[in-house]
């Protein structure tokens, strides 16, 4: 996993490129370059060594014919199997996916993407068409923002290399009014910036003759559709089969690999994925973050889940005292509005991964989406926001004429099943791609790779075609994942019931952090966006116990912090 950036046209030099690598240096802090592809077109990248360490593998990649230069944000987990078809027509001098990924590309073209199992953001300069392809995996995993204006072309894996290439900040009012009125993040191929936009999981992008063409690679829909179903026992067997190679695909690696666990049965199950694997479990670090709150804390469930085993375990504490230094520093590089205090909570066990010398870290991201797992699936509720009877947002408190900008999110159903499209809803336009954004920045701001086993494209597809009544059956959910998963762990794990509350937020921000929390939201009462007295009678009703959702309170600090930073 790494960083890239690219700019092309009008205004490209060296010198803007080098400013653009350099804002993204925590994402490869191995090794970084630039490299001038032509005449005003320039690639960069940095580097966070992963598969074959050696300075062969780095980039920009340029093939041995020179016409085509690469530069790669992921990893491809089939590029062993891949390299074996593709050597009777290449030689290759690395043992990298990177120099596999520009093999397939030389071979196959823009159909390449079609050949790939992994999470991956990328783009190819043609020397010769004087073509820029790029290409984003199936669920948006890894990050492509862009500009195109003024004869220009700029790309890059974070928002800050963009404004270091001269791109203003300016705020895009609907997605902003958006957020507060429906919690939207905005569309997948939009920003809270205007005129930066990123490019949607799945899709392809070209750039030639100074236009832009952008489309669809692919079809979920079309995919599920070709999913043959078979018995409830022949889909456990094919289901367990899938988890366990895709999670032996994910521990390819140069570098020392580790994985965070919960309490819950996502991560539970990877647990028991990984023990299956006869892997040196010595060799393998868990993490699991605590607040020193028996309310939320998960500690006494993790001890009793590795109970027997030979995992080392590190428990990574989280504060009150450091969530304002923290949200400053993950404000910076997240550039628009980010989850919560887990969020903090959960980039403090990359860190300590990365001082500890793990690069790469699993975790249990996908499941709820695929096996439709999150509470308002049970009634086919219209929420994005799980464990709350009163709604979450306060549109009470923002200006009539900047609420009046906002747009309800179109999501299109292309299923007839209602459960299936509230699935394909939170698959691929509320909760995973926001949740991979934020787990993105966290990651990658320490120089730690995230890679997720439950978000395998064969998986999801399978899953996600199976009827409602394997996954939830009896108001049980996820039903068939936890017969799977009763065959490696205990019972009382696996029919644990969801906690959707993993930090005490609402009671940090309403006591112990209130003073920070007025602090931050001070500058808000005047702005345009916001009714200052009503912003206020919703702080004072948030503090005096109205609080069941600290959402709202969350989406104050965050705007204020990017709005004044």
């Amino acid at each position: 996993m790494c960083g890239i950036i690219g700019i092309l046209g009008a205004g490209a030099t060296r010198e803007v490129a080098e400013k653009m690598v350099a804002a993204q240096a925590h994402r490869g802090p191995d090794f970084d370059a630039v490299r001038q592809v032509g005449e005003n077109e320039f690639l960069g990248h940095n580097r966070l060594s992963i598969i074959d360490l050696s300075g062969s593998a780095n980039q920009p990649f340029e093939s041995v014919c020179r016409r085509y230069t690469l530069v790669f944000n992921g990893e491809i987990y089939n590029y062993r199997e891949l390299q074996i078809q593709l050597s009777t027509d290449y030689t290759f001098k690395t043992q990298s996916d990177t120099e596999v990924l520009l093999a397939a590309y030389i071979k196959y073209g823009k159909e390449v993407t079609s050949y790939l199992n992994g999470m991956f953001s990328f783009a190819v300069y043609d020397a010769v068409e004087k073509t820029l392809f790029a290409a984003r995996d199936r669920f948006g995993v890894k990050p492509f923002y862009y500009y195109y204006a003024n004869d220009q072309f700029i790309f890059s894996s974070e928002i800050a290399a963009l404004f270091m290439a001269g791109v203003s900040k300016n705020i895009n009012y609907s997605v902003w009014s958006s957020y507060f009125v429906y919690g939207s993040y905005g569309a997948t191929d939009e920003t809270f910036w205007k005129n930066i936009r990123q490019l949607p999981g799945g899709s392809q992008l070209i750039f030639r003759n100074n236009a832009v063409e952008i489309k669809r690679w692919y079809d979920f829909a079309q995919r599920v559709a070709e999913v043959k179903l078979l018995s409830e026992i022949e889909s456990s067997l094919q289901i367990e089969e899938l988890l366990l190679h895709a999670t032996k695909l994910r521990f390819r690696a140069d570098v020392p690999v580790g994985f965070n666990l919960s309490g819950g049965v996502d991560s539970s199950t990877l647990l028991g994925l990984i023990k299956a694997q006869n892997f040196d479990e010595s060799l393998i670090n868990v993490f699991t973050f605590v607040c020193n709150d028996p309310r939320y804390d998960e500690l006494e469930w993790v001890r009793g889940m590795l109970a027997g085993t030979k995992f080392p375990l590190h428990v990574v504490p989280l504060e009150y005292r450091q969530v304002p230094e923290l949200f400053d520093e993950l404000s910076k590089h997240q550039l628009e509005p980010f989850g919560g205090i887990p969020t903090l909570a959960y980039s403090q066990i990359f860190k300590n991964a990365r001082h500890l010398g793990v690069k790469v870290l699993l975790d249990g991201q996908g499941a709820d989406e695929a096996w439709a797992g999150y509470d308002y699936y049970l009634n086919a509720s219209d929420s994005v926001i799980q464990g709350t009877s009163k709604s979450p947002f306060r549109i009470n408190v923002l200006d009539s004429e900047f609420r009046s900008r906002a747009e309800k999110p179109a999501i299109e159903k292309p299923f007839e099943s209602d459960l299936k499209n509230l699935q394909y809803r939170d698959l691929f336009h509320t909760k995973l791609p926001r949740a991979l954004r934020f787990n993105d920045r966290v990651s990658m701001l320490y120089g730690t790779e995230l890679r997720e086993p439950f978000l395998d494209y064969r998986l999801v597809e399978y899953v996600f075609a199976q009827p409602y009544d394997l996954k939830i059956k009896c108001g049980t959910q996820k039903w068939l994942l936890r017969q799977i998963a009763s065959k490696y762990l205990d019972h009382n794990i696996v029919y644990a019931p969801k906690r959707p509350l993993q930090t005490p937020q609402r009671e940090w921000l309403s006591i112990e952090l209130k003073t920070w929390v007025l602090e931050m939201t001070e500058c808000l009462k005047t702005h345009e966006f916001f009714d200052g007295k009503a912003l206020v009678h919703e702080l004072d009703a948030f503090f005096k116990g109205d609080n069941q959702s600290s959402f709202h309170i969350w989406q104050y600090i965050s705007s204020a912090k990017l709005l004044f930073p």
